[in-house]
């Protein structure tokens, strides 16, 4: 086995991760660094405090990056209108780059020989924090434990927290969720469990803990005006604030109306397919609303563009290249594109639903002269539309022509037999 002095872990608290943390003490006999990234994930992170340093860690980094995860992570992925195979917002896929970046950071400052993480070796997390992890620090070693190990179930997985003393949640020792849950600012996943017969209905109980069902969401639509600023979201209903406090209150505004529920069978980088129930209230009406307010202010074959290569860059973003030279480049058009994307959109959120009621910008490509059914004082010509749909059909004319004229010639031989045998 490669000497390893020193590990920086991402590091949750929960039981897969404290397990991982003495596995790699007694395993590699290397000093553990643990890294605990605040995502808005919800959860209380000063017990992970704890844990690790019940097992001798003197390094610990907890960090809240909420902030820095929207401004730099999130926004950017929704200025591209982003959706992973038509439905999924990629709630997962973009906060492993951040994490992965932190990783090699803090290896980097505490001259570790390695980084190690908790995915398993059937998701796209490893691969995610992996690509990651190389593209930032080339020669960096990667510890898997899910690749080494045999402690391949939950009972292998308690008797070895009991073995070594490492604390157990109740819930964790019956069993816990009948599913497994990641989650942030942007999302919380469901998968596993009870979730893995696509034919099965999701929980009532236990799940959906952003959103109310839509039978119990208000019986009143709700109005929210959102501010935009080149492709960006920088207030809501006047109010301005921190991108990781906009997406805050959008999850709060579309929980309350049962928006941004998504039950969805995907495929997974790895090659299986993979069911999976997501909560994206907030990203729900972001996007929708992204969308309304580049209608008005994109010219059509940018708008266009951009809506051919966004599978390219949901693939990308969803199969862990964020760091790639490719990522780079698309960013950098669609940025480009974003310049005048300002101006306010006002939703309505009614029983699930984000219904476009207003659009407004100072950079809008609208014109009413041009496009009124009133008499538009010469502004457009409507006889110019002749021309041209004219010279837009001329390839199609000419091959029909041209598919047509074995068949005329052919009516006119026979017309011409017709006429001979007529004289004869």
């Amino acid at each position: 086995m490669e000497k390893i002095g020193k590990v920086v872990l991402a590091y949750s608290g929960g039981l897969d991760t404290s397990v991982i943390l003495k596995w790699l003490q007694d395993t590699y006999g290397c000093e553990v660094v643990t890294f605990t990234a605040d995502i808005g994930q919800g959860e209380e992170l000063e017990p992970a405090r704890e844990k690790a340093r019940m097992f001798g860690v003197r390094s610990i980094y907890i960090e809240d990056l909420r902030e820095e995860f929207v401004r730099d992570f999130v926004f950017p992925m929704f200025r591209a209108n982003t959706v992973y195979e038509g439905e999924y917002l990629l709630g997962t896929s973009i906060a492993r780059p951040l994490i992965a970046r932190r990783l090699v950071e803090i290896a980097q400052r505490e001259n570790a020989d390695a980084i190690s993480h908790g995915a398993t070796g059937k998701g796209n997390d490893q691969v995610r924090f992996e690509l990651g992890a190389y593209a930032l620090m080339p020669n960096v070693k990667i510890i898997a434990p899910w690749r080494e190990w045999d402690l391949l179930s939950r009972d292998r997985l308690l008797a070895y927290a009991d073995t070594h003393g490492i604390p157990v949640d109740f819930k964790k020792r019956r069993g816990g969720a009948p599913f497994s849950m990641d989650a942030n600012l942007l999302h919380i996943s469901y998968e596993g469990g009870i979730l893995e017969d696509p034919a099965a209905e999701p929980p009532a109980k236990g799940m959906w803990r952003l959103t109310v069902p839509v039978e119990k969401a208000p019986g009143k639509p709700e109005d929210v005006e959102l501010a935009f600023r080149a492709g960006d979201l920088v207030a809501i209903n006047g109010r301005r604030m921190k991108a990781h406090e906009l997406l805050a209150e959008l999850n709060r505004l579309g929980g309350k109306h049962g928006v941004g529920r998504l039950d969805l069978v995907e495929n997974r980088y790895v090659g299986m397919k993979s069911r999976g129930c997501y909560e994206t209230p907030g990203g729900t009406i972001l996007l929708r609303a992204h969308r309304a307010i580049e209608s008005l202010t994109l010219d059509r074959e940018v708008a266009h563009l951009k809506d051919e290569l966004m599978p390219r860059y949901a693939s990308i973003v969803y199969n862990g290249y964020w760091w790639s030279p490719e990522r780079r480049a698309l960013q950098a058009l669609i940025d480009h594109t974003q310049g005048n994307v300002n101006g306010t959109v006002t939703v309505r959120l009614y029983k699930g639903n984000v219904i476009v009621v207003s659009r407004k910008s100072p950079d809008s490509l609208f014109d009413e002269r041009i496009s009124t059914f009133e008499d538009d004082q010469g502004a457009y010509d409507q006889a110019d539309a002749g021309g041209f749909i004219k010279l837009n059909a001329l390839r199609m004319r000419i091959a029909a022509n041209r598919a047509a004229a074995p068949k005329k010639k052919a009516a006119a031989d026979r017309r011409a037999r017709k006429a001979g045998k007529s004289e004869g």
